[in-house]
């Protein structure tokens, strides 16, 4: 007889994890999977300092305690990659590269991946000085000079993370004031060895195998210069990973999936958590919060 389970998570960051969780409490017939390393985007985050209870901790430290949680209550985590999902039947089907499941309910936990700015020289040097993740690669640029684009939260994060090692970090920002929070703005600004470029876009990344110089411009004067350094890290914001959902979803222009109060999509029983999901704010708590939302809808409803 065919094994109809009554979820399927798809995707082991924090929002995933924390539907494991309440899934797991609540008996139901489920599967997370995953198809890179459990913990999600949060690992290459290099501090938090907002969970409640937690104080500042490293975001490898936090993806660690989060496993260790799962680990406790023998949730397994399925190594798969979902290559296609049929949600518009009742009784919806995932296939992964290793089995079909045959599933009541889904849930989207995906997350989303960095942005890129398409700029000239980003894909050709991507992994030999242009790099989305400082706390993985930021280590090898050690007393070199780099440059961080953007000026969210991300960007500035990057940068403070940065400037501890390296000689100099450039900020490139193509507005006149920056978007990250207030807390995070007045650390920065204390810090020495960071030049905030105002108004200014990256144009091209130079360099024969690896980064070398970058060219900028201001956006206000189109006066173009080049600056000299190693490193180059692109933290430009989120696209959503939606690339195996395929089409029957509403989502924003964006890509993100729209939900109601419950996390539920505009098809009954699919449901989209976490970063997926287009609401006002992404971060590890709500996705931990969304997790939890989802999985008491789906207990109800069962």
């Amino acid at each position: 007889m065919e094994n109809i389970l009554d979820v399927v998570i798809i995707g082991a960051g924090p929002g995933g994890l924390s539907a494991a969780i309440y899934a797991k409490r609540a008996m139901l017939n489920f599967v997370i999977l995953e198809k890179f390393l459990p913990g999600g985007g949060i690992a290459n985050t290099f501090e938090l300092e907002n969970y409640l209870g937690v104080g500042r901790v490293t975001g490898l430290e936090m993806s660690d305690m989060m496993l260790n949680h799962v680990h406790a209550l023998d949730i397994e985590i399925q190594s798969e990659e979902v290559r296609e999902v049929e949600f518009k039947e009742e009784l919806k089907t995932v296939v992964t590269n290793k089995h079909t499941y045959k599933t009541k309910n889904i849930v989207i936990a995906t997350g989303a991946s960095p942005r890129k700015l398409g700029c000239e020289g980003e894909e050709r040097l991507f992994g030999r000085g242009v790099s989305n993740c400082a706390t993985c690669d930021g280590f090898i640029y050690k007393n070199k000079n780099v440059m961080v684009v953007g000026g969210g939260d991300v960007a500035v994060e990057d940068a403070l993370y940065l400037s501890r090692m390296v000689n100099k970090v450039y900020l490139v920002h193509r507005r006149d004031e920056l978007r990250a929070v207030k807390s995070l703005q007045d650390r920065l600004f204390k810090i020495e060895n960071v030049e905030i470029l105002w108004n200014h876009e990256l144009k091209e990344i130079q360099g024969e195998d690896f980064v070398e110089r970058a060219l900028i411009y201001n956006n206000k004067s189109n006066e173009e210069k080049i600056i000299s350094v190693e490193g180059i890290f692109i933290a430009v914001g989120y696209n959503p990973n939606i690339d195996y959902l395929g089409d029957g979803l509403d989502q924003t222009p964006q890509g993100w999936i729209k939900t109601n109060q419950n996390c539920e999509s505009s098809i009954k029983g699919v449901y989209a958590i976490g970063d997926i999901r287009d609401t006002i704010l992404r971060q590890v708590v709500t996705a931990v919060s969304d997790g939890a939302i989802a999985i008491s809808d789906i207990s109800k409803n069962l």
